[in-house]
């Protein structure tokens, strides 16, 4: 079968970045619409069209982004996006904000440039949309054409972010080497590229995980510091970079498969859930390398990790210490329904998921006892 890899045109990262985004935004359009959080625009939107007006790009546009990124915040964006003539979408700040944008950007028929300002996801680099329902369950993948031209990031906004966000963006990181692990090991199994995996993305993948094992409690101590240091500096390229290339072009499977299913409970009163993605990844992580069969002793490498540098591991640090069976089980069944299960070497039914995220919450609450 054909291996493919994808990945943007350009990608800028280091202290003050955002300084020099301009010139290179100008190369694909003079009209820009800007689509980002409240708390991302006060934090670079003075720098951002300073650079564009330096560069002759004209803002036509600037659209604050809040709550879920949903078909329809696609679809209305887009079509004003089109009225007022843009040539290139500027999403900035989140995950869930940067996915609008590059939807956005897909309906206008536009350029897209990515402006994250927490390391939370390795969203800003990839050519899709994971679409939300209003409230909040995962609905559809939207994949385009092309990876976002450039991207864009500024580590001293990085540094100035929450602590919580750069650990989560490392809980999504540290699934990329062992879902593209499985898909490499599956003939099968095939990429968001629709084909199989290349060598070089399992070489990023293996290096993203070597990153935060030796740099990620590191790199968060520089965070807690609001300083930019090297270590921070390697998670930063790892938790967007080196885990954008190495999901998008290594594949998914088993670890963001399974997590999925959780997401028919984050509007169920019975349950506390503010869990970010990255952070239920990491505990989906767990939940693969148990569904698999793979050494305990990686099973323990990873939960170490996360009780390191603070990612949950258990029900109860997910916000639903308190689920039913019969919930779990609900949510095992949604999984199922998420494709990427199918770059698995198994069959993965609901009873399946199902024994593997109570084991992995079992494992968990006895390892923190050790």
């Amino acid at each position: 079968m054909v291996k493919n890899f994808i990945s943007p045109s350009r990608y800028m990262q280091g202290p003050n970045a955002l300084f020099k985004c301009g010139e290179y935004i100008s190369k694909v359009g003079k009209k820009a619409y800007i689509l980002g959080g409240k708390t991302a625009l006060s934090e670079t939107l003075d720098t951002i069209k300073k650079g564009l007006l330096e560069n002759n790009v004209e803002i036509v546009a600037t659209e604050v982004f809040s709550g879920e990124c949903t078909a329809k915040k696609i679809n209305q964006y887009g079509e004003d996006a089109k009225k007022k003539g843009a040539e290139v979408i500027i999403g900035v700040g989140g995950g869930k904000a940067i996915d609008t944008a590059k939807g956005v950007a897909s309906k206008s028929n536009c350029s897209t440039v990515v402006i994250p300002t927490i390391a939370s996801t390795d969203a800003p680099t990839s050519c899709f949309s994971v679409v939300y329902t209003e409230e909040g369950a995962v609905e559809d993948l939207w994949v385009y054409p092309t990876n976002p031209f450039m991207v864009v990031v500024d580590t001293e906004v990085i540094a100035r972010s929450p602590v919580r966000t750069l650990v989560s963006g490392m809980g999504d990181a540290l699934a990329t080497y062992y879902e593209a692990r499985t898909c490499r090991e599956n003939g099968r199994a095939t990429t968001i590229a629709g084909e199989r995996p290349t060598d070089l993305a399992f070489a990023v993948a293996t290096l993203c995980r070597e990153t935060l094992f030796e740099y990620g409690l590191e790199a968060k101590k520089s965070i807690e510091a609001k300083v930019v240091t090297p270590a921070l500096e390697k998670v930063v390229e790892a938790n967007v970079l080196l885990s954008g290339l190495g999901f998008e072009s290594g594949g998914l499977s088993g670890a963001h498969g399974t997590i999925e299913g959780l997401t028919v409970l984050h509007d169920d009163p019975k349950y506390d859930i503010s869990t970010l993605h990255g952070e239920e990844v990491a505990f989906g992580t767990i939940v693969l390398l148990i569904i698999e069969g793979r050494p305990f002793k990686e099973v323990e490498e990873v939960i170490k990790f996360c009780k390191l540098v603070g990612l949950p591991t258990t029900f109860e640090e997910l916000g639903i210490g308190n689920i039913t069976d019969e919930d779990l089980w609900k949510a095992a069944e949604y999984a199922t329904t998420r494709a990427i299960l199918n770059n698995l070497n198994m069959e993965v039914t609901a009873k399946v998921v199902y024994n593997g995220m109570k084991a992995a919450n079992q494992i968990s609450q006895e390892y923190k006892k050790v």
